[in-house]
């Protein structure tokens, strides 16, 4: 039995690094994909993960599988194929290290998983399943998620869905708001960045907003705000807890980071025992998650900038708080 599974898009983030003797844009071939970056940081936190989605039996594809093996994370989900590329994106960053993407994936391998590839162990015998929006996309995908979301809940694992909306994967921003709306009544935690609250609920509001996103039944709702930190929402308890004063260069796979501290905090217990954390109790979890997700901005890439339980518990401790 793992401490967490997650299903999803593992995939290539080429990201700037510097010029060549002529000028010319050079990029860094970096392991991502946000579920893949979840279970990396829960791992390096201690906890047992294992991944399920599908790769190209290409360089890339190995590259991947080996660099979340050297993680941490049980591959034997992972699955290779021979008739598809692994995804590709470009990561373009912004003067204060703010990220956008252009991705390679028509279609890329995450797309092609099927129901039939997933290990069905994996699901029966896991604390918590995570997933995201990525894999909605497309089919055959978008099946394969939702069957085995619906698999792992039948089976008594903790659901946590992250939307991670991605525009340019998606055809239209109505079927994207459609897809990820119906993914929320599987979801017992729900993460969102500020933009996605408003997306999926219409107000940029925190309370109200969180308090429509739980109306399916999550019992926890987290909205990141960046360098405002991050807000939590259940039934006994909400606040806004301010993050961490760094040097950011990079905010790629930051939010993932911030997840897989989460997940790393929360493993073990049931919806009913989260519900039931006190308000002291969420914002000492949620500042411990801040941390995370502020030190990975603190280097470039997702997998290979998340820090260790070491390094966070030192952020909580001394560095500032933002806007202190």
């Amino acid at each position: 039995m793992f401490d967490i599974v997650a299903l999803g898009e593992s995939l290539i983030d080429f990201t700037p690094s510097g010029v060549n003797e002529l000028g010319v844009q050079l990029f860094a071939r970096n392991p991502g994909g946000a579920p893949a970056n979840v279970l990396a940081m829960a791992a390096k936190l201690g906890r047992s993960t294992a991944f399920i989605g599908k790769v190209g039996s290409d360089g890339f594809g190995r590259f991947l599988r080996d660099t979340m093996s050297d993680a941490g994370i049980d591959v034997r989900g992972l699955r290779m194929a021979d008739d598809v590329m692994t995804t590709l994106a470009f990561v373009q960053l912004s003067k204060s290290g703010d990220r956008s993407f252009s991705f390679y994936r028509k279609p890329g391998a995450d797309v092609c998983l099927r129901s039939d590839e997933v290990d069905g162990k994996l699901l029966d015998g896991c604390g918590i399943f995570h997933f995201g929006s990525v894999s909605l996309t497309d089919e055959p995908s978008r099946t394969a998620t939702l069957d085995s979301a619906r698999r792992a809940k039948e089976n008594g694992a903790v659901i946590s869905f992250d939307p991670n909306y991605r525009p340019p994967l998606w055809d239209s921003e109505t079927r994207a708001r459609g897809e990820m709306l119906a993914a929320l009544s599987f979801a017992d935690i729900i993460k969102v960045s500020d933009n996605e609250l408003e997306l999926l609920t219409g107000t940029s509001d925190l309370e109200k907003g969180a308090k429509v996103l739980a109306q399916d039944g999550a019992v926890l709702v987290m909205v990141t705000l960046g360098p405002k930190g991050a807000y939590f929402s259940t039934q006994r308890a909400h606040d806004l807890v301010p993050t961490y004063d760094v040097r950011t260069v990079d905010t790629t796979g930051a939010g993932d980071a911030f997840v897989g501290a989460l997940l790393a905090s929360l493993a073990g217990m049931t919806p009913t025992q989260i519900e039931g954390m006190s308000g002291e109790e969420l914002r000492k979890t949620v500042a411990f998650c801040n941390a995370a997700g502020s030190l990975a901005t603190t280097k470039h890439g997702a997998i290979p900038s998340l820090p260790t339980r070491e390094e966070i518990e030192k952020c909580v401790s001394s560095a500032p708080l933002l806007g202190a």
